[in-house]
């Protein structure tokens, strides 16, 4: 790809993943908060739907940019060729990695986006601030390890998550019916770990799930709600990710397009 391309592909990828979590950011509160320890109306119910906006408007851009740009670089150091058995490998490869970085990212920001969601009273800077001051820098880290290991399950079991819709088909600009259908089914499968995530990430300083451990909080979500509490938002996490791919690609190869 030449230097032109890539920077028209970044800035559509940057573009496209603002528009993606804006347009949808009323189901992820909806998810969050019925993912949260206090319950869907404790934590707001339907008020302030777009609590937390500000994080995600901010932190969207660097953290599209940020898997693009790793993405496309382990792409092309990792040999892939025309054979159909190692190109679906370095895709999913390269997807991974991309993951991996963009979550030095997104973590800061969903973290701070989760907790104004469940507090929607307080404001971003204010729980920005709180945060900082009570748990410091690796306080807007917690759940790293589950938004990591949510993700490279994903790619691993070739399922479908916003960016791993995007490795499939963003140079044909299409996205299939097939991959909205997987995309759905990876975001029911992997709402356990979602769940686990926004426990963590909402987990007051010095309590057990504050540690980080995943299957600690997965334990402890099953024995105190079972089932039901390991899916919760699983409703509004799969219309989230499904409807995500299709605004994605879309926004993704008209801005591309305008670019070049």
């Amino acid at each position: 790809m030449e230097p032109r391309e890539s920077w028209a592909a970044l800035a559509a990828g940057g573009v496209a993943g603002v528009c993606v979590d804006l347009i949808l950011f009323p189901l992820d509160t909806v998810k969050t908060r019925l993912q949260s320890p206090q319950g869907f109306r404790k934590a707001g119910g339907f008020r302030g739907i777009y609590a937390g906006v500000p994080s995600t408007a901010i932190g969207s851009f660097p953290n599209a940019a940020a898997f693009f740009i790793t993405y496309e670089n382990v792409k092309s150091v990792l040999p892939h060729g025309s054979s159909s058995y190692l190109s679906p490998a370095t895709h999913m490869v390269a997807a991974s990695l991309g993951e991996v970085v963009a979550c030095l990212i997104r973590v800061p920001s969903e973290v701070i986006k989760q907790r104004a969601q469940v507090s929607p009273s307080s404001s971003t800077l204010r729980i920005l601030s709180h945060t900082l001051y009570h748990e410091g820098i690796q306080g807007l880290y917690r759940g790293y390890k589950s938004t990591v290991l949510r993700e490279y399950l994903v790619g691993g079991l070739l399922l479908c998550h916003q960016s791993s819709v995007l490795t499939d088909s963003f140079l044909s600009g299409t996205v299939s019916p097939l991959g909205v259908l997987k995309g759905g089914f990876a975001a029911a499968v992997t709402t356990p770990l979602d769940v686990a995530k926004t426990r963590i990430m909402l987990a007051k300083a010095g309590s057990s799930n504050a540690s980080g451990n995943v299957l600690a909080a997965l334990g402890g979500i099953w024995r105190t709600q079972g089932l039901s509490g390991l899916f919760a938002g699983v409703v509004p996490r799969m219309a989230a990710i499904s409807l995500g791919g299709f605004i994605f690609l879309g926004t993704y190869e008209k801005t591309r397009q305008l670019l070049l």
